[in-house]
C-alpha cells in the first residue's frame, strides 16, 4: 500500500487533481543505490539533487504533475520541504518500472513520464520533446530520448547505453556494448546514446511491470529491452541536450563541475 507524505493530505491519498491529470512525472528516487547511498539528497549548487530534477520536470510545458516516487522517508521528507509531493514506494522493488508502476496503479490520466531522478542535468525542453509522440500517436507505443555520440570513448563506456534505430527512429536494440558492428571498410552509421527518459501510455506501463524480466534484459542490465522483447516498439527522438547520469561519486563531481561552468 502506498504511503503519502504530502502539503494536504485527503482521505482518498492523492489529491484529485493528481489523481487525475493527463500526463504525470513521476521522478524515481531511491535512496539505498548501491553505488552512491542517499545519491538523491546529494548537494549540487546548494539544493539537493531531487529538487533540481523536480525543477527540471516543473519547466516541461506538457507535464500536468509531478510526483517523486522514493523508498525513503528522508527523501520524501525533503520534498515536501521545497513543495514538492513525495510517495514512500515498496523498498524492495527490482526496477525502476516497478516503482512506477506502483504509482501509476492509484493515477487515472493518459501518460506517465519517467524522469530519472539521478539526472539533474535534463531540461524542461527535453521532457517535453519525448512527450509528444505519445501525445500525436495512437497505439502502444513508448518513447525516448537519443542523442548523437560526440565523444568516441562513450563507446567503450558500459555505462553509456547504446541505441540502434530504424529510419522511422524506433528502436532496434540497446546495448551497453559498441553497437553497431562496422566493417572495414564500410561508412560507420550514426551512433547513438540512450537518455534513460521515459514516456508511456499508462495501461501500456501496467502491462509492462507485469511481464517476467527477459534474457537481453537480464544480460544487459537493461528495463527497456523488456519492451523489445515482447514486442513493444519504442520510438527514441533525437535531442541535443547533454544529460550526466549520477551512478558513482566521479559522476556527481561532473555535474559539479557542469553547473559551476554554466554559472561562471
Amino acid at each position: 500500500m502506498l504511503r503519502f507524505v504530502v502539503p494536504v493530505v485527503v482521505s482518498s491519498g492523492l489529491a484529485p487533481s493528481l489523481r487525475s491529470a493527463p500526463v504525470v512525472a513521476i521522478i524515481p528516487a531511491r535512496y539505498r543505490s548501491t553505488r552512491l547511498p542517499g545519491k538523491p539528497l546529494a548537494p549540487i549548487d546548494g539544493r539537493p539533487m531531487v529538487e533540481h530534477v523536480y525543477r527540471q520536470a516543473k519547466a516541461a510545458r506538457l507535464v500536468d504533475a509531478i510526483l517523486v516516487a522514493t523508498d525513503d522517508q528522508r527523501v520524501a521528507e525533503v520534498v515536501d520541504a521545497f513543495g514538492g509531493t513525495a510517495i514512500l514506494t515498496d523498498p524492495n522493488h527490482a526496477t525502476g518500472t516497478d516503482r512506477l508502476a506502483e504509482v501509476a496503479a492509484y493515477l487515472e490520466g493518459d501518460l506517465v513520464v519517467n524522469v530519472q531522478g539521478d539526472e539533474p542535468l535534463i531540461t524542461g525542453q527535453a521532457i517535453d520533446q519525448a512527450i509528444q509522440p505519445c501525445l500525436r500517436r495512437d497505439g502502444e507505443i513508448i518513447s525516448t530520448l537519443r542523442r548523437r555520440i560526440d565523444d568516441m570513448r562513450d563507446l567503450e563506456t558500459p555505462s553509456v547505453v547504446k541505441v540502434v534505430v530504424d529510419q522511422d527512429g524506433y528502436a532496434l536494440y540497446f546495448s551497453r556494448s559498441r553497437v553497431p558492428f562496422t566493417r572495414p571498410g564500410q561508412p560507420t552509421p550514426v551512433q547513438w546514446r540512450h537518455l534513460g527518459l521515459y514516456v508511456y501510455p499508462r495501461t501500456l506501463l501496467l502491462r509492462l511491470s507485469r511481464l517476467a524480466q527477459t534474457p537481453l534484459e537480464q544480460a544487459e542490465g537493461l528495463e527497456q529491452l523488456r519492451a523489445l522483447e515482447h514486442g513493444i516498439r519504442v520510438l527514441t527522438v533525437e535531442t541535443t541536450v547533454d544529460t550526466v547520469g549520477v551512478d558513482t561519486p566521479e559522476d556527481l563531481e561532473r555535474v559539479r563541475s557542469r553547473l559551476e561552468g554554466l554559472k561562471a
